[in-house]
């Protein structure tokens, strides 16, 4: 499974990222080493979205806060960067896909990170990967919007 995390990213053009106690949902818990990531430069943080690709290099759960009913997991991850984005991919560009159901990465990536605007780490599709992975290389074909 591969993931993408949406958060502050002070330097978007390092080569390795430390990102302490973020939040995982839609699967983001179970990131681990030698899992692919794709970073997105929270726009709340004055960030412009989809920069990079990497690799996790280390994933340490936060152990809960005992009496707390309801916590969300977090998690303290390391990247290396494997490549940088040649296209633009932010919120402005997912917006127009909510329609929840129809299967497209657009939507699953809108949903999972701007229909509740909190930064996170989620996991994401195979299908959503290879679509990331086209933002990578020159003249790869995407998803053409409809």
């Amino acid at each position: 499974m591969a993931y993408a995390i949406k958060t502050e990213i002070r330097d978007p053009e390092a080569k390795n990222f430390v990102f302490t106690a973020q939040k995982t949902m839609y699967g983001g818990k179970r990131i681990a080493e030698g899992d692919t990531i794709f970073l997105f430069a929270s726009e709340n943080e004055g960030g412009r979205g989809l920069i990079a690709r990497g690799i996790v290099t280390s994933a340490e759960a936060i152990a809960k806060v005992p009496g707390i009913a309801r916590q969300t997991p977090l998690v303290n991850v390391s990247v290396n960067r494997t490549a940088t984005a040649r296209r633009q991919l932010g919120r402005k560009d997912l917006k127009p896909f909510d329609d929840w159901r129809d299967g497209r990465s657009e939507t699953e990536l809108n949903f999972k990170f701007y229909r509740q605007a909190t930064d996170k780490i989620v996991g994401i599709s195979d299908e959503t990967a290879a679509f990331l992975d086209g933002y990578f290389r020159p003249n790869a074909p995407t998803q053409a919007a409809e």
